[in-house]
């Protein structure tokens, strides 16, 4: 691997401000030291003007599309603007819907919900769980992981080639790896479930907090991300785009709020008339502020300048990447190559160390958060280390099966409110636990390795 330049670009900025960046934590060492979230992957750190925004919206809150009371109506017309105010982040065709959900998991189990009869499915192997496994009464055709994008394109092709022609057909597809950060080709990917008369949704998650994300440039069909990934943690989610599939489809839930007429049906029973609108897939109270948080953080990163965050990212992922070469016991995982374009996530091994211990480590001695495990992406995984999944380690994997204690990485993540000082801090740590090793004694409980008291 060539070693990056680490210089830091003209358009250099400094990080936006999130919660939890003054925060102080214990070392097992003694003293303490300000708390580095290098996690953004799993939930990001809430951007300081959501928290504001949602601040002084809270004395506000009021029911939504339900009172006629002066709150009551301030907050519908809150979430409705939200609602435009992420169509407008995304770049939505004029005919497309947006709908308000819990997560991108959720968003892609009401997609799943909605396929029309005997739709065929194609997602490959190297999906996060949330878009791997929601296609269960369907039926799907897992595709091998590709070693570069091309590739990624042409298995693509191939399989929606051999499909029947004459059915319904759907592409899932990641945006960016949460395991590697990698970005995938979705245009290119695009074009080709089109031209076989497929259509595409695109998983957002790790993409829409690093990137622009247009629906119409990208020509996807539905686009699903988080809030919590996108700086605003306040348990919603978002699917956007063609209306067709999710209006001829049963609600998602059904209740209040999805019915638009209910009536009593001679000799039992009643009959419903459901909306047609996104309402007819956000049945009881909507989490107004969980909406109103993704609206915040949307404009807080239009309003920030993706051009400049995007260089700001690329100068940190350059100097993580940079110290990580220069410790010849690290391998960082990747599917693409050295060379692909990736955003701010990193996973890797360190030889001779089982990833939990060295996780724990990091955060016990050194104050560092990061994530260790599968990632919630395991067949992904398992494909990227090609190890032993029986060789024993020192201490317990917490998302592996009995017998695959070593068989986990370790991920770091960063983001927009991310400080120079984090991931240096982070690059000293590794440094020196790869050539001193630990300083405390670590044990397995409860699944998770932790250090000894």
């Amino acid at each position: 691997m060539s070693v990056v330049t680490t210089a830091a670009p003209r358009t250099i900025c400094a990080p936006l401000p999130v919660l939890g960046r003054d925060v102080a934590v214990p070392l097992v060492t003694g003293g303490e030291v300000t708390y580095a979230a290098l996690d953004y992957a799993a939930s990001a750190p809430a951007l300081q003007r959501v928290w504001d925004d949602v601040a002084a919206y809270a004395p506000y809150y009021g029911s939504v599309h339900r009172g006629a009371g002066y709150l009551s109506q301030l907050s519908t017309d809150l979430f409705e603007n939200a609602r435009r105010t992420v169509e407008e982040f995304l770049d939505c065709r004029p005919e497309d819907q947006l709908v308000f959900t819990r997560s991108t998991t959720d968003s892609l189990n009401l997609l799943a919900a909605a396929l029309p009869a005997d739709c065929q499915v194609f997602v490959f192997e190297t999906e996060h769980h949330a878009s791997l496994l929601p296609w269960k009464d369907a039926r799907v055709t897992y595709l091998d992981a590709p070693r570069t994008p091309a590739q990624a394109v042409e298995t693509l092709e191939l399989a929606l080639a051999a499909r029947d022609p004459y059915g319904p057909a759907l592409v899932c597809v990641t945006g960016a790896s949460n395991v590697t950060g990698e970005l995938w080709p979705v245009r290119e990917l695009a074009a080709a479930a089109h031209a076989h008369g497929a259509r595409i949704v695109l998983d957002a998650a790790q993409l829409a907090p690093h990137h622009p994300v247009s629906v119409q440039d990208l020509d996807v069909d539905w686009i699903a991300f988080s809030g919590h990934k996108l700086y605003a943690p306040f348990g919603s989610g978002v699917l956007a785009g063609r209306a067709d599939w999710l209006q001829a489809a049963d609600p998602y839930l059904a209740g209040g709020g999805a019915s638009r007429k209910v009536t009593r049906r001679e000799g039992g029973g009643v009959d419903v008339e459901w909306h047609d609108s996104a309402a007819r897939h956000e049945a009881g109270s909507p989490n107004v502020i969980g909406a109103y948080s993704i609206a915040s953080a949307c404009k807080a990163l239009t309003e920030a300048g993706f051009d400049t965050l995007v260089a700001r990212e690329q100068y940190l992922i350059e100097k993580v990447r940079a110290g990580l070469a220069g410790i010849p016991a690290v391998k960082v995982l990747s599917l693409f190559g050295d060379d692909a374009p990736r955003v701010g996530v990193i996973s890797f091994v360190v030889e001779g160390w089982n990833s939990s211990h060295f996780a724990a480590a990091l955060s016990a001695e050194y104050g560092i958060g990061v994530r260790d495990g599968l990632f919630c992406a395991h067949p992904l995984v398992r494909t990227l280390l090609g190890t032993d999944p029986q060789t024993q380690g020192e201490c317990g994997a917490p998302e592996a099966a009995p017998g695959e204690k070593s068989l986990n990485a370790i991920r770091v993540s960063f983001g927009a409110g991310t400080p120079d000082e984090h991931v240096d801090r982070f690059v000293t740590a590794v440094r020196e636990l790869v050539t001193d090793g630990a300083k405390w004694n670590y044990r397995t409980e409860n699944g998770r390795c932790v250090p000894t008291v």
